[in-house]
């Protein structure tokens, strides 16, 4: 039973960390590649991106929280690397909220002046939710291991 759990939630946490990464590290350049100068067709196209993947991101943070509360509540030896995790997680999520209640609302009314440091913001917003995620899964990692 816990292989299957750390399975999922494993497999969960990667959906997340390599989602996250190929955003970051793919998605994003290539639009401003792309559009060059054209920050309005990248700010369209972007929220075109963007759209409607609150909610699914939000489903996953949770389902990775209840799959750890699982693994958590049969392998109790290890509960000191699943706190951690979990506050990762909680952090993470908080930059998730913020970016999804506060930041992308900025950007959708920023005057063109104002988009540069919002696109700035978002880069290490992003960069700053990825590495807490990849850590808690180093960590999860590192609780099979132990």
């Amino acid at each position: 039973m816990t292989a299957v759990v750390a399975i999922i939630h494993a497999g969960l946490a990667a959906a997340w960390v390599g989602g996250m990464a190929y955003s970051l590290f793919v998605v994003q350049p290539k639009l401003k590649r792309y559009f060059g100068p054209d920050q309005e067709g990248r700010e369209t196209l972007t929220a075109v991106i963007a759209s409607g993947n609150r909610w699914k991101v939000l489903g996953l943070i949770g389902a990775i929280a209840v799959t750890g509360v699982v693994l958590l509540l049969l392998d109790n030896d290890h509960w000191w690397i699943h706190a951690i995790k979990a506050a990762l997680l909680l952090g993470a999520g908080g930059i998730f909220w913020y970016v999804s209640w506060r930041h992308w609302p900025q950007r959708v009314f920023a005057t063109s002046a104002e988009l540069p440091a919002l696109q700035r913001r978002l880069v290490v917003l992003a960069t700053t939710m990825l590495g807490l995620t990849g850590l808690a899964f180093a960590l999860g990692i590192l609780a099979a291991q132990v």
